[in-house]
């Protein structure tokens, strides 16, 4: 097979696209032929050598979702069949052509997406909906806020909360990418570089706050997250792309009886992400081939262009996610 390998820990020409054993499947796993993948944050800290991956998984070769073609299947697979098109959040090798997983951490692709839209599914839907429903118990009616509305795991959450009937507010660093996400659901776009977001929400809420939030940023937002925060407010951690550090005032958390929680995705046991990957496909598979939910594909590069691709997520321009192309 084909794959991108991290020859050495560095910056994005590091990487190198050699031929690697095709990977075996286990009797409950399937091996998929790839078509594509998609980048996400943890790529970028696997190649600079600061997120090694969980045991059993090479790292060497990121990417935590694919998109492809049923190719074979172990002993005891009882739910896809050879030629099924499927997708899949992965610990790890999705930059490869092939790859092999647990067959209850697989989804149908649905009716009418390909795979390069496909792709961009299972990571950042997996992580928002976990984030929003499994973690914080979101509810019809309540408000949310989403920090970088831009990112994958923003375009995601921002659309899963919409059609789930909450009032959405987001941040993001341009205009352009907030009018992006308003066509996604969002209703009150805030822009960080120009609006300090604690200010508008408290207008916007006559002071109430908001129920739920979800952060990648961390410390720096930390103090204003908890002002916006309503009385039994939820506030999700997903990322610390600001940083992991801070001190703080706990009398906020026990004034407003607030919950904070924090959540990875990767390093969970099988049971927990076959058990995730099966209630997301339960509750929102379909609203995909009905276009209530959207695939959110800013772009596409071939496989032997990977490190342009890492370069182009490192600049934080793209609306949404970029994607791997890996065979037709």
């Amino acid at each position: 097979m084909r794959a991108a390998v991290i020859s050495e820990p560095g910056d994005p020409d590091v990487f190198e696209i050699r031929e690697l054993p095709d990977p075996e499947p286990g009797p409950e796993e399937i091996l998929v032929s790839v078509h594509a993948s998609a980048l996400n944050r943890a790529d970028l800290m696997q190649r600079r050598g600061g997120y090694p991956a969980p045991p059993g998984i090479r790292g060497d070769v990121p990417g935590l979702e694919m998109a492809g073609v049923v190719e074979a299947a172990g002993d005891r697979v009882t739910a896809w069949e050879v030629g099924d098109r499927v997708m899949a959040l992965l610990g790890g090798a999705g930059y490869a052509s092939k790859v092999t997983v647990h067959e209850r951490q697989v989804m149908a692709v649905p009716d009418g997406l390909g795979f390069d839209e496909a792709a961009a599914i299972p990571e950042v839907y997996l992580t928002a909906f976990d984030a929003l429903f499994q973690h914080c118990e979101l509810l019809p009616g309540e408000n949310v806020l989403v920090h970088a509305a831009g990112s994958g795991v923003g375009t995601a959450a921002v659309q899963l909360a919409a059609v789930s009937g909450c009032r959405v507010y987001g941040t993001a660093g341009s205009e352009e990418k907030l009018a992006k996400a308003a066509d996604l659901g969002l209703d009150v776009g805030i822009n960080y570089n120009d609006s300090d977001f604690a200010e508008v929400i408290a207008e916007d809420t006559g002071g109430a706050g908001v129920n739920v939030i979800l952060d990648v940023i961390g410390a720096p937002y930390w103090e204003r997250n908890l002002a916006s925060l309503a009385v039994r407010g939820r506030m999700v951690l997903v990322g610390t792309m600001g940083g992991g550090r801070l001190e703080t005032n706990l009398g906020l958390l026990m004034g407003k009886r607030l919950r904070v929680h924090g959540t990875v995705l990767r390093a969970r046991p099988l049971e927990e992400k076959a058990a995730l990957t099966q209630i997301f496909a339960r509750r929102h598979l379909q609203h995909f081939a009905s276009s209530r939910l959207v695939s959110v594909v800013d772009r596409v590069y071939p496989l032997e262009e990977v490190g342009e691709a890492h370069r182009y997520m490192e600049s934080n321009a793209n609306f949404g996610k970029i994607v791997l192309h890996i065979a037709d």
